[in-house]
């Protein structure tokens, strides 16, 4: 016999975008239920590189979203056990023209950063090439947490300590307001939060399709653990994340140093190759990304994306190993409009929140908090 619940609130979707939801409407005194289709989230969530990423965030509204997720991931953190340092990043100038982005970037109002010379960016790291380095920006506020564990851990915490309805290998294939019908519950709800990530064909198709949303694909790697305890220290990045991220597009030098990297690394301009490095609790490094827009993923990766990757990191990494024990590729939906972030309301009562773009780990909770602030 089907089992009558109730909640005020149901979130489809365990991903970090659905626990940021569960975890402010808790503590509005919300009852709440999460269905997740798998036996934890596996998206994007749980295949990216583990950085909260201020540093990427344009300034103004979405960096202060960003700063808020901070303190979120902090008070998680401190509450639940989960392992969060506080590393700060690194971006390594080996360039005039890198230079000169980061010495305007720097002067960027409300970003907490600072241009280095050489000799104050060996006080920060000890892992990056030193040779040729000409200046580094300095962000303290970057944060790495291990992806594998974080949401399994929230998930976990909400459960236990604020009541959180659960329902893992539970799909939710329709809504018909105020209901929802699994195989084996029908439970009445207030209000729904549709937080699926990539999966657009399930729920409100018709919604996603005309909404200005693509897919991304992007291809990762990891090494096996650093050996004698070597640390990474803060998040390290170059020229080529300066010219992806939105962050640094106010920047009139950026111009420059775009069209030598369209001139020098065309095949990583095609791919969007930018580099990344991150390191886990277990000294394991997180090597990466590429990106590839599209609404069918190609399921295949390619090798020589992943090559790419590792023939540019001896240009600024000086890691014991470079061994690879893992490949993956991620998926994650992007905005085509140049917005961080998708909320539409197909159907009343029902709230889709979605296009977060790569920042899903930096963003959730600030949009999160800001959506719940409405009801």
């Amino acid at each position: 016999m089907m089992q009558q619940k109730q909640a005020d609130i149901a979130i489809i979707g365990a991903g970090i975008v659905g626990l940021a939801m569960a975890y402010h409407l808790v503590q509005q005194g919300k009852s709440v239920v999460v269905f997740e289709r798998n036996s934890r989230a596996l998206g994007a969530s749980f295949r990216n590189f583990g950085l909260v990423w201020t540093i990427g965030q344009p300034p103004g509204r979405i960096y202060e979203r960003a700063l808020y997720g901070r303190s979120v991931w902090k008070d998680i953190a401190a509450k639940t056990g989960l392992r969060c340092l506080e590393t700060g990043s690194l971006h390594l100038a080996y360039h005039d023209d890198e230079a000169a982005v980061i010495e305007e970037f720097a002067q960027t109002e409300g970003i907490h950063c600072s241009m280095l010379t050489a000799a104050q960016t060996a006080d920060k790291s000890k892992a990056y090439k030193q040779q040729g380095l000409k200046a580094a920006l300095w962000s303290p506020m970057e944060m790495m947490l291990d992806p594998r564990q974080a949401s399994a851990t929230i998930a976990s915490w909400l459960e236990e300590q604020h009541a959180v309805s659960f329902r893992f290998n539970t799909a939710v294939n329709g809504i018909s307001m105020p209901f929802i019908e699994t195989p084996t519950e029908k439970w009445t709800v207030g209000q729904v939060y549709v937080c699926a990530g990539a999966d657009f064909e399930t729920l409100y198709p018709k919604a996603f399709a005309e909404a200005p949303l693509t897919k991304c694909k992007l291809q990762m790697l990891r090494t096996v653990p650093q050996p004698g305890n070597w640390q990474l220290g803060p998040a390290l990045s170059t020229g080529l994340s300066m010219v992806y991220y939105a962050s640094f597009a106010h920047c009139k030098s950026l111009s420059a140093l775009k069209q030598r990297i369209n001139e020098s690394f065309p095949e990583y301009q095609k791919y969007g190759v930018h580099l990344l490095v991150s390191q886990n609790g277990a000294g394991e490094l997180s090597l990466g990304d590429s990106h590839e827009y599209g609404h069918t993923v190609d399921p295949f990766d390619k090798e020589h994306i992943n090559q790419m990757i590792l023939q540019y990191l001896p240009n600024f990494l000086q890691a014991p190993t470079l061994d690879i024990q893992e490949r993956w590729h991620g998926v994650y939906p992007k905005l085509t409009n140049g917005e961080h972030d998708l909320v539409l309301h197909p159907e009343k009562g029902v709230t889709i929140v979605n296009g977060l773009g790569g920042a899903g780990m930096t963003l959730s909770f600030g949009l999160a908090k800001e959506l719940t602030a409405q009801l």
